[in-house]
């Protein structure tokens, strides 16, 4: 059964064809970082102009890799939501157009259980149930999964997700976006107990929240009286910053884990979602599976990040169920899974 996966949830336009849910056989990116690099953030205007520009080259040359064509296809597979929503509708309006002409089966993909289907894509792959971490720049959750279509949430950010904070930091430190990249590079440099940035646990739920941690590091440059020309000058304590600020954020999200680990009596972990790119991160949670003796499953960097491989995999699922969507299909900017 071969899938078309389209994703234009923000600012990566991306198609991939994928077998059964689990071989990928292509996987085409087209990415926006250059264009929005100068605003420090991702412009949603610029972004859905780019997707409109980019989604027919990029799903030609997809197909072009994996050497098949529409008429090849068992169905598509779109993300829907949540997302930018201009930048949705150029993907939603595209598949639409495309299983309309063509009469192929259209399938809808919540963009999260891309992200938790990412994990099949690689050998070894979990079995259910298990627990599914995602982490990126807009959102932080934290499921049960018990099989395709059956999760429960356990706990979400309460204001800013993860990847949110890594970015607004990088701003305060003058280090550009994306700001993740940026802040682990330099973390590696640094000492992660110079400064005692605040944790918040909420122990009485598996919720999070981020916003008070990046409060306390504007707090900390002004009372230091750092700014953000402080890179060139004084190396030490930025990568100091950047090491404190990520083990606030790591030791958050990996004492959660645990947490939910033991509540829920699972022997499995999946980690996804751009953040989970972030190598301390993916380093802190094996370590955390291996003193638990539970097994963790983080898929390839490539594969944590915004792709399309993982639309096709969750749509496989939806399409082997007969979960097909009807043509009056709208994206939705703010959904659950």
């Amino acid at each position: 059964m071969l899938i078309l996966g389209i994703d234009t949830s923000c600012d990566d336009t991306s198609a991939s064809v994928v077998e059964d849910g689990t071989k990928i056989i292509s996987n085409i990116i087209s990415n926006q970082t250059e264009i929005h690099k100068k605003y420090g953030g991702i412009v949603p205007e610029l972004a859905s102009r780019r997707h409109i520009e980019m989604i027919w080259p990029v799903v030609d040359e997809a197909l072009n890799v994996a050497k098949v064509n529409l008429e090849d296809l068992s169905g598509i597979a779109v993300c829907y939501g949540p997302g930018l929503i201009g930048s949705l509708l150029v993907g939603c309006s595209f598949t639409k157009a495309i299983c309309y002409s063509k009469r192929i089966p259209l399938v809808a993909v919540n963009h999260l259980e891309g992200h938790i289907f990412s994990s099949f894509l690689e050998e070894p792959s979990p079995s259910f149930p298990f627990l599914s971490l995602i982490v990126s720049g807009g959102h932080t959750c934290l499921y049960r999964v018990d099989g395709s279509g059956k999760y429960r949430e356990l706990g979400r950010t309460r204001d800013d997700a993860a990847g949110e904070a890594y970015d607004k930091v990088s701003k305060l430190l003058g280090l550009g976006y994306p700001g993740g990249p940026a802040i682990d590079k330099l973390a590696q440099d640094g000492n992660p107990d110079a400064i005692n940035f605040p944790r918040a646990y909420l122990p009485e739920s598996f919720d999070f929240s981020f916003s008070g941690l990046k409060t306390a590091v504007l707090n900390y440059l002004k009372t230091a009286g750092v700014n953000s020309e402080l890179q060139t000058s004084n190396s030490k304590l930025i990568n100091d910053i950047a090491a404190s600020f990520q083990a606030a954020v790591i030791d958050v999200l990996v004492r959660k884990t645990e947490w939910a680990i033991k509540k829920e009596r699972v022997k499995q972990v999946v980690l996804t979602g751009g953040v989970a790119a972030n190598s301390e991160l993916r380093q802190k949670m094996r370590e955390m599976g291996k003193e638990r003796e539970v097994e963790i499953f983080i898929p390839p960097v490539s594969l944590c990040t915004d792709n399309a491989a993982m639309i096709a995999a969750a749509g496989y699922h939806h399409l082997k169920a007969g979960d097909i969507a009807g043509l009056d299909l709208n994206p939705k900017a703010y959904l659950l899974l």
